[in-house]
């Protein structure tokens, strides 16, 4: 059992000067607290030069290491002093164990549970399911089977085509007998013909029982292997679902309150009732139900990754970011019941005082300049949009009809057609590309080219709603070509011009390793939260609805 003295790390500079905080962290979208930051390059510090485990981060940029995910729980400890907790998501060198981190709420590695025997007898059975499907017998039965159907269909098809052929030639052989014969020799030939026609459709019929046999009997011999592979997988199904369920069970997480819930009755409320893999592995519930449960203080809390980034994920070396949305916020929900939390800013009306500016309008369209902040159409909670106050200013119109979207922190020009007839040609030049649009762009860092391309295909992550992933195997097209305005301050400020039109296709194709490797400053899903997102949709061209007539739309951006 760990002593929670041994998992307590004081600071090792001095914090008398920091304040802290009157609420705890919102774990979802967040500044980190000074005190975290400090207590984040501590923990990085001690990863750097410690020696009791090895793992690759590929820290040193190699490719093949594996970054992981930390964080940092600012606590005060039942003696009042201040200082924090370390934890890891997952696994860590193959271990849910290392020394000065706090450990899993569930350790099924190495506690005496029934982890390893269940899993024993999985595995067992699935040795069996490799057997069978590795069966020379039912490989050469399966594609006895296809060789069969095969010859079946050639065969069938070939006897059809010589009755259609017979068919014919009877047609024909009868024709010219009704008109050359007399009528006994015509009986005589009509009956002759008949027989031919019923001894050809026998020869279909017999073809047809002797392959059906052949096809039967090699179908009977595979049945019977199938059938016991199965059964096999079925007992592995549920042998794992069983585990799985027993799993969810022994995930049991506290809160302030001293509640506690196991990981499936968390889910059961929710509209996937089935937990999702590693659910209740990340740092941030481990932090506070270690907390919880030793009578630490929790105050703030921050997570950071460490190490080269995943494949289609964005994660940058030592940055900060939020908790993830569909393992842990329901997880996390019931943790910090009891708990003062700021408040969700995304909950906010960040533009309720934001006047939203009408460039153009006439009896066909509205252009607009959103405020960074604003809606492009209503939330869940939030109704404010660009899309309701254009509803409140034109009462009586057929629309307005939204043409496209701007992310809420992303500024700049929108387009709404006010008539069907507007918004089917609208509609009709965004999904044929013809508009062209310009965004402006800040990024955290130093572009070095002059200007580029990119070719990201991506997709939503049905882990974590509403980031976006890059998927090469399953992610739709996008492209994206920029050019280098400037560079000062350490940062850079890019046109950037998008083929296509994927959700944040601009936001992770700037934060993406493979793209720039540079999120835009503010970017509190891809980079770091900040007052704003520095992007904004500059410039516009594309056709009147009506007179065909090539309008150019410019708002300048306000940094």
């Amino acid at each position: 059992m760990h002593q929670p003295e041994n998992l307590f790390t004081r600071f090792t500079s001095d914090i008398s000067h920091y304040s802290l905080p009157d609420k705890f962290t919102f774990p979802f979208y967040y500044q980190p607290h000074p005190l975290c930051e400090v207590a984040a390059q501590q923990l990085q510090q001690h990863l750097l030069t410690q020696t009791d485990w090895q793992h690759d981060f590929g820290v040193d940029g190699n490719p093949q290491g594996t970054g992981k995910m930390f964080g940092v729980l600012l606590v005060k400890s039942p003696q009042g002093e201040l200082g924090f907790l370390s934890a890891f998501s997952g696994k860590i060198a193959d271990q849910n164990l290392l020394p000065g981190f706090v450990p899993p709420v569930f350790d099924m590695l190495t506690e005496q549970s029934f982890f390893r025997s269940d899993l024993a007898e999985i595995t067992a059975i699935n040795e069996q399911v490799k057997q069978h499907q590795s069966n020379p017998k039912l490989a050469h039965l399966k594609q006895t089977l296809t060789s069969y159907q095969a010859e079946y269909s050639q065969a069938e098809q070939a006897q059809r085509e010589r009755m259609i052929q017979g068919r014919a030639a009877r047609k024909e052989q009868r024709k010219q007998a009704e008109q050359t014969l007399p009528p006994q020799d015509l009986s005589n030939v009509l009956d002759q013909l008949g027989k031919e026609s019923v001894a050809e459709k026998n020869v279909l019929k017999y073809l047809k029982l002797e392959w059906e046999a052949k096809i039967a009997d090699v179908q009977a011999e595979l049945e019977q292997l199938t059938s016991l592979l199965n059964t096999l997988k079925e007992q592995r199904k549920k042998r794992s679902n069983t585990l799985q369920n027993k799993l969810f069970e022994q995930y049991r997480f506290l809160n302030i309150r001293g509640e506690e819930k196991s990981l499936k009755s968390i889910f059961s409320e929710t509209t996937n009732p089935t937990p999702p893999a590693g659910a209740g592995e990340c740092a941030a519930p481990k932090l506070l139900h270690y907390a919880f449960k030793h009578g630490f203080t929790p105050i703030a809390m921050a997570e950071f990754w460490w190490g080269v980034s995943p494949k289609s994920e964005i994660r940058q070396h030592t940055k900060f970011y939020p908790s993830c949305n569909s393992k842990c916020q329901p997880i996390l929900g019931h943790m910090l019941e009891g708990m003062a939390v700021d408040d969700n800013p995304l909950a906010e009306n960040w533009a309720e005082d934001k006047e939203l500016e009408i460039l153009f309008e006439d009896e066909a369209m509205v252009v607009v300049n959103k405020p960074s902040g604003l809606l492009s159409v209503p939330g869940k909670t939030i109704k404010d949009s660009a899309y309701t106050r254009l509803q409140q200013r034109h009462p009586n119109v057929e629309g307005p009809f939204v043409i496209h979207r701007l992310d809420m922190a992303t500024s700049g020009l929108l387009v709404f057609a006010l008539t069907k007839r507007a918004n089917k040609s609208l509609q009709k030049q965004f999904i044929s590309r013809s508009v062209q649009k310009r965004y402006v762009a800040l990024l955290e860092g130093e572009v070095q080219s002059l200007n580029g391309e990119i070719t990201l295909p991506m997709r939503g992550d049905p882990e974590d709603r509403p980031r976006q992933l890059v998927c090469f195997e399953h992610g739709k097209p996008a492209e994206t070509y920029w050019e280098r305005i400037e560079v000062q301050g350490g940062r850079s400020k890019l046109y950037l011009y998008p083929k296509t039109g994927r959700t944040h296709q601009l936001r992770v194709h700037c934060a993406h390793h493979l793209g720039l490797n540079m999120p835009m400053v503010g970017d509190g899903l891809y980079g770091e939260k900040e007052n704003r997102l520095h992007l904004h949709a500059e410039r516009l061209e594309l056709e009147h609805p009506y007179t065909k007539e090539a309008m150019t739309f410019q708002a300048e951006s306000e940094f």
